[in-house]
């Protein structure tokens, strides 16, 4: 009996060795689980950390990149012989008829933001707008001497409009197919017949000049005739305070569509940015908003360097705006 309980002691203490040898298996195991598991995240919380950095970097590069190539494209612009002259006097910077205010704060959609870029004529301003990668509207002029290609270059986007030259009140250095005052229904008619031939995709004409023309009711009134029979839409530049183009619109049961900033009177980057801003906040105001810029160096430099602003904003083609 004394042996028996003496292999008994012993298995018992065999037993519990193998028990504490299990439990410190256990302990260990655990141990190194929970370490792996904070070493896992924080290995990854430090990738993610470094990840985002890595992408931040790429688009800062990516977005000095962008200004680079805009630059190297604007060198390419000779300025001297592509231009055009503007009609610009104070009361041309005039606001445009108040419109109603909405109310945003509630509202799942965004107030939209239409730039038009008028004067487009030669290759360099459609590469250098295009570089900047946002639905901008290019405003063609037809084509002249110095500027032959603008149809064949308009023919190659989905969307453009035409900037149609119109007689001013003090501008000498006028443009082909400039509409005058004294111009009947039918030479109307025959001019946007030309313009319909160059341009055969156009649904919108904006004013090139043009503070005499919008001025004199019944040289609007024959224009938006004509314009309406080949449905075309007009957009008034408002180069003069006293355009008669509302109370014309208005007759016909037509809605008035004007700009409301000009981005580039003038010619400074910081101005050009503060209008920029401007049109944002009649957007916000309104709903909606139209702003008018030329294809210059610092216009679309401003442009470039305004992209976090227009996160505010929906910014489309004209023809999404109404």
């Amino acid at each position: 009996m004394a042996k028996r309980r003496k292999k008994v002691k012993s298995s018992s203490k065999y037993l519990s060795y193998i028990i504490w040898i299990l439990s410190f298996i256990v302990v260990i195991s655990a141990s190194l689980a929970v370490g792996y598991h904070f070493g896992y995240n924080d290995t990854k919380t430090h990738t993610s950390l470094e990840q985002k950095n890595k992408e931040k970097a790429a688009a800062i590069i990516e977005n000095k990149s962008v200004n680079d190539r805009l630059k190297e494209v604007l060198k390419q612009t000779s300025q001297k012989n592509i231009s055009a002259n503007h009609e610009y006097d104070e009361s041309s910077l005039a606001k445009p008829p108040m419109r109603i205010k909405k109310d945003f704060t509630q509202s799942s959609t965004k107030p939209k933001l239409a730039i038009i870029l008028d004067d487009v004529s030669v290759r360099s301003q459609v590469a250098a707008i295009k570089k900047l990668n946002l639905p901008l509207t290019m405003s063609f002029l037809p084509p002249s001497k110095n500027r032959p290609n603008s149809a064949k270059l308009a023919s190659k986007e989905d969307f453009y409009m035409v900037h149609l030259p119109m007689e001013a009140n003090n501008f000498t250095k006028e443009e082909p197919f400039t509409l005058r005052i004294t111009d009947s229904k039918s030479e109307i008619r025959d001019m946007v017949k030309k313009i319909k031939k160059l341009f055969p995709r156009v649904s919108y004409i904006n004013n090139h000049t043009g503070s005499k023309f919008t001025s004199n009711e019944k040289a609007v009134n024959r224009l938006i005739t004509v314009l309406n029979k080949n449905h075309i839409n007009f957009i008034d530049s408002r180069t003069t305070a006293q355009t008669k183009v509302p109370k014309v619109m208005k007759s016909f049961g037509l809605k008035y569509i004007s700009r409301d900033v000009f981005l580039d009177h003038q010619s400074d980057k910081k101005y050009i940015k503060n209008q920029i801003k401007k049109a944002i906040e009649v957007s916000k105001e309104y709903g909606s908003a139209i702003a008018i810029g030329h294809p210059h160096k610092n216009t679309l430099l401003a442009i470039d360097e305004s992209k976090a602003l227009f996160a505010d904003v929906e910014l489309v083609f004209i023809n999404k705006l109404y």
